[in-house]
Parts: C-alpha cells; sequence; structure tokens
C-alpha cells in the first residue's frame, strides 16, 4: 500500500478530547459503590475473580478505539498512486566508415580502423534510444547494417570490419550519399550522419559537395571527421623481406569535409590520436542526445472505508459484550 497522507489531518486535535474521558472513566471506577452492602466481606475473600471481572474495562477500550477510527475517518485518510510517462524521441543516426586501406596506418593504436571501431563501439553503447546503423566505403559503398536499435548485433558487425571488403580508394561523395539514402524515409525529427575518413575523395561518381547538397534537402545534419596526424604517420608495407613500417604523407581533404559540415550545419573535427578522437565522439554525443520528457501524474485515492468498518465491527462487539456478557458481573 502506498504511504498514507490526510486531507484534513487537523482534526486529530479532537484525539485530545478523549482524555477527559479516560480521566473520568478511572476516577468513577475508583468512587464506585457496590449495590449491595453487607456488614463484612471476609467471607468471600476466598472466592476466585471470574473472567469477566479480569475484562471488565474491554467495553471502554472499545469505546475509546471506535472514537479514535471515527476521527481518523474525519481526517480523511488518502493514499498516493502516481506513475511516470515518459515520452522519448529517439535520433537516426548513421556512422560512414572509410575502410580503404590507408586506415592501416599506425598513428592511432592499434591503428586508424582499430581506434576507430573501438570508439565508435563506445559510443553506440552509450545511446540507448536511438536508432544506429552502419556504412562502410571505400572505392564502393555498402550498407553493412540498417537503423536498428540492437546494439549487440551491430557492435558485433563493427567488431567484423576488416580492411580488403571492398576495392581500395576513398569515394567520400558515394559513403556520403549511401548514407543519406539510409535516411531519407526516416521519420525522426533529428537525424545524423557521422562520416570518418583519413583521406582524400578519390574514386566515386558522386562528388561530396553534391552528396551534402542531398543532405541538406532531406534536413540531414552530417559531422564529419578527419582521422590523422600531422605531418606523416607509419604505415605498414608489403616488401620482400616481410611488413615494413614506413612514413606516409598525411593527406585529408580538410576542405571538403568542413564545407559538407557547414552545408548541412553539422560540424567539422579534427582527430590525431586515440585521445582527441575518443573527445570528438563525446562532442558529438553532447551535441546529438535524444530527448526525454517525464510527465508525472498523480491520484489521490480515499482509504475511510477501512476505518469505517473497522469502527463499525468494533461497535457491534461492543454492544453485544456491553449487554449480553458483561450485563451483570458476579
Amino acid at each position: 500500500m502506498n504511504n498514507i497522507t490526510f486531507a484534513k489531518p487537523e482534526l486529530f486535535y479532537l484525539l485530545l478530547g478523549l482524555i477527559p474521558m479516560i480521566v473520568w472513566y478511572v476516577l468513577r471506577q475508583k468512587k464506585s459503590k457496590p449495590s449491595i452492602q453487607i456488614s463484612s466481606i471476609q467471607s468471600l475473600k476466598n472466592i476466585p475473580l471470574t473472567w469477566k471481572h479480569a475484562l471488565r474495562h474491554v467495553v471502554f477500550v472499545l469505546q475509546i478505539v471506535i472514537l479514535s477510527l471515527i476521527i481518523v475517518c474525519l481526517a480523511r485518510p488518502q493514499s498516493s498512486d502516481s506513475w511516470q510517462n515518459q515520452t522519448v524521441e529517439g535520433i537516426d543516426i548513421i556512422i560512414a566508415l572509410d575502410m580503404s586501406s590507408s586506415m592501416l596506418a599506425r598513428d592511432f593504436q592499434p591503428d586508424r580502423l582499430g581506434a576507430a571501431k573501438s570508439v565508435a563501439t563506445e559510443f553506440i553503447s552509450g545511446r540507448l534510444y536511438d536508432r544506429i546503423g552502419l556504412v562502410v566505403f571505400s572505392a564502393e559503398s555498402f550498407t553493412q547494417c540498417p537503423l536498428t536499435t540492437d546494439r549487440a548485433v551491430l557492435i558485433n558487425l563493427f567488431q567484423n570490419l576488416q580492411p580488403g571488403l571492398l576495392e581500395d580508394g576513398t569515394a567520400i561523395g558515394l559513403g556520403l550519399a549511401n548514407a543519406v539514402s539510409r535516411l531519407k524515409d526516416s521519420e525522426a525529427k533529428s537525424r545524423v550522419i557521422i562520416l570518418l575518413t583519413d583521406g582524400e575523395n578519390n574514386r566515386g561518381e558522386i562528388a561530396p559537395i553534391t552528396a551534402a547538397e542531398i543532405a541538406k534537402t532531406f534536413g540531414i545534419r552530417v559531422y564529419t571527421i578527419g582521422v590523422g596526424t600531422i605531418g606523416t604517420a607509419p604505415y605498414p608495407v608489403q616488401t620482400p623481406f616481410g611488413i615494413q613500417m614506413r612514413d606516409v604523407e598525411v593527406k585529408i581533404d580538410e576542405k571538403t569535409l568542413q564545407d559538407i559540415a557547414t552545408i548541412t550545419e553539422g560540424k567539422y573535427f579534427r582527430a590525431t590520436n586515440n585521445r582527441t578522437l575518443v573527445e570528438v565522439y563525446k562532442e558529438i554525443d553532447r551535441l546529438e542526445r535524444s530527448k526525454i520528457q517525464n510527465k508525472e501524474f498523480s491520484k489521490k485515492n480515499e482509504e475511510y472505508r477501512r476505518y469505517a468498518i473497522g469502527a463499525l465491527v468494533l461497535s457491534l462487539l461492543a454492544l453485544i459484550l456491553q449487554f449480553a456478557v458483561f450485563r451483570h458481573i458476579p
């Protein structure tokens, strides 16, 4: 049962009126005289007291309890039924991930692709109310996972991503266009693409700016992330003597990524190591939060009935005891 409150708690002051009644009853018992007077009760001392004599005050106690219950009823005891109506306005998010061979550069740990998968997995785990999908691209693009709320499946698909699934190259416009096609029919009020790449657009039939204009048409916001250190980065190269690390120049078309973000009212970020990549996703997480509205309702229920029934039952019991059981006390 919920906590009981009282609509008129001031009526409990009436309980103080029971004190004079109790005092009056005690004094009356002390001053009461026997109905038959005899010269001596010496011969009656050895007569044992009956149970009626021992319980002769029960009727008065019941009367006090009855009056107390009536006062409780007058104070209007109430219980509260409260509940919460939660309205969640989720966000539809597509992560467009570059899978070109340059994502194997070791300026991140263990490499760019591994760092991107790890940080994106943490991001997905924290988006409880959103639908998230995954698009991958290099020279071509395909949907690895459509929009879903099943985070376990999506994370598993992320972890299974390996380079070499697609022809090598960087088709930023194609990857962005594919992501847009997955969001254009969404009914979510907020639709977002997180596009992560480490290079320049050199493949694909769709220009990145054209894809950005399409995203803008559908009201889709694009956050772009350029991944790579400043200058050169160690890259594993296959040689006759095995895989060797060689420094290669980091080329990121930041101007295009900035333009994509500007056109779609998103934001461009540059991540140069694991720490800054984590910070980028945290910033996006703060910018795109699901809207949750809580509405609390409360309903008062009158609870006097149980006390009224108790008073009625005790009244009947008190009448039976007074006029049937304790009418004569030996």
